[in-house]
């Protein structure tokens, strides 16, 4: 109409409009985010554990590189084709001998490197019936997976009998069953594996580009050497890291490279985030720098859950610090399994109570425990009473 001022929209197609090329530009990178999107799509439902290991490093900083948003959503979207939706593995975690360990972890209170600064006084083996007092509480509380830790480099030749004890033990209540005791030759996994243990807990911890800035008392070699052993003795490997220890997004990715160039990925991945420990060189660097971001964490989560489907992506330490909503984000990104108690190791974890009522909000349900046979069982001859192993098929 004449005497109207006369408005016009935008003109996107226009180049010497500054907000045209702006809409343009973002128009492009959704349109990019959408192709890739639905190319893991695809992935989600017509591929198996070994394509999706081929996944390369580009392809995981892409991921790491979507919209948050984004990412959550195709996190979720695969990990409903993998999982029953909101059910959740719960484990509890209990130290079996703490304190004093040889290694010289940067991150670890129980490091004997340490002692003089965090005042972590060091015990002595639990006693057997100690541990399965606390088994059994465990399990009357809904946990499906036991998992004990030893602060060793490795288990002695004294300590085998006490730790194959322990897992007999456990899991004739029930539980599945886990063991962190430092490094494992072959021996020793497969003495494991022959009483049953479910899980083997051997982390990563970060990048090897980084692995040197954080412990320089047992190799990054020796490390997968663990994981193959227990890879090779038939024990589910359980294999993840530690977040906010001053690593690099490049850090996060090549660890989680790491985890694909593996023959097959980790059953079980916890993504910690450093709790700082006042008297570790970690922790008092992170104390006085800032901690990484959760939103970071959750990213982490979420690009793991894309990239190793089948696996169980655990909350671990860190968990305690989260509100219900940054917890909610997490079980969205594709976290499926967490640690149960108010205690882990050393450290404090989220009380039972409040996970009670989390998981009641959130409408969560447990997952129900699946121990696997121990490979030898026991057999008497009912004429002579001579007792025997008997090795079972797998």
């Amino acid at each position: 109409m004449a005497g109207l001022l006369s408005i016009s929209e935008p003109n996107a197609s226009n180049p010497t409009d500054p907000l045209g090329n702006q809409i343009n530009q973002m128009n492009n990178q959704a349109s990019t985010n959408n192709d890739f999107l639905a190319s893991l799509a695809t992935d989600a439902i017509n591929t198996d554990q070994q394509t999706m290991n081929t996944y390369n490093r580009a392809d995981i900083a892409q991921l790491f590189d979507l919209p948050l948003m984004d990412l959550l959503l195709k996190a979720q979207t695969i990990h409903r084709a993998h999982f029953t939706a909101n059910e959740v593995q719960i484990s509890t975690l209990l130290s079996i001998k703490t304190g004093n360990c040889p290694e010289d972890c940067g991150y670890c209170s129980q490091s004997g490197h340490h002692r003089d600064t965090t005042k972590l006084q060091a015990e002595k083996r639990l006693e057997i019936d100690k541990v399965i007092a606390a088994a059994k509480r465990a399990k009357a509380t809904g946990s499906s997976r036991f998992c004990m830790g030893a602060a060793w480099k490795h288990p002695s030749a004294k300590d085998m009998p006490y730790v194959v004890e322990l897992v007999k033990e456990v899991k004739a209540l029930g539980l599945e069953t886990c063991m962190t005791l430092g490094m494992l030759d072959t021996n020793q996994a497969t003495q494991l594996a022959d009483a049953g243990l479910d899980y083997y807990n051997h982390n990563l911890d970060t990048s090897r580009s980084y692995y040197e800035q954080v412990v320089s008392t047992r190799s990054y070699d020796e490390r997968l050497d663990t994981i193959e052993n227990v890879r090779n003795s038939g024990i589910n490997v359980c294999s993840g890291n530690i977040v906010g220890m001053g690593e690099s997004r490049d850090d996060r990715i090549d660890w989680v490279h790491e985890l694909l160039k593996m023959p097959k990925a980790p059953e079980s991945i916890p993504v910690n985030l450093l709790v700082p420990i006042a008297g570790t060189p970690i922790g008092d660097r992170v104390i006085a720098e800032g901690q990484l971001s959760v939103l970071e964490w959750i990213r982490t989560i979420a690009v793991t859950r894309i990239c190793c489907p089948t696996s169980y992506v655990r909350l671990s330490a860190g968990r305690e610090s989260l509100s219900d909503s940054e917890q909610a984000l997490a079980f969205m990104a594709g976290a499926n399994s967490f640690f149960y108690g108010d205690k882990l190791l050393t450290t404090g974890n989220a009380s039972q109570s409040g996970d009670d009522r989390l998981m009641r909000e959130l409408g969560l349900t447990k997952q129900f425990a699946a121990p696997r046979a121990p490979k030898q069982v026991p057999v008497m001859d009912a004429m002579s009473g001579h007792q025997s192993q008997v090795v079972l098929a797998e």
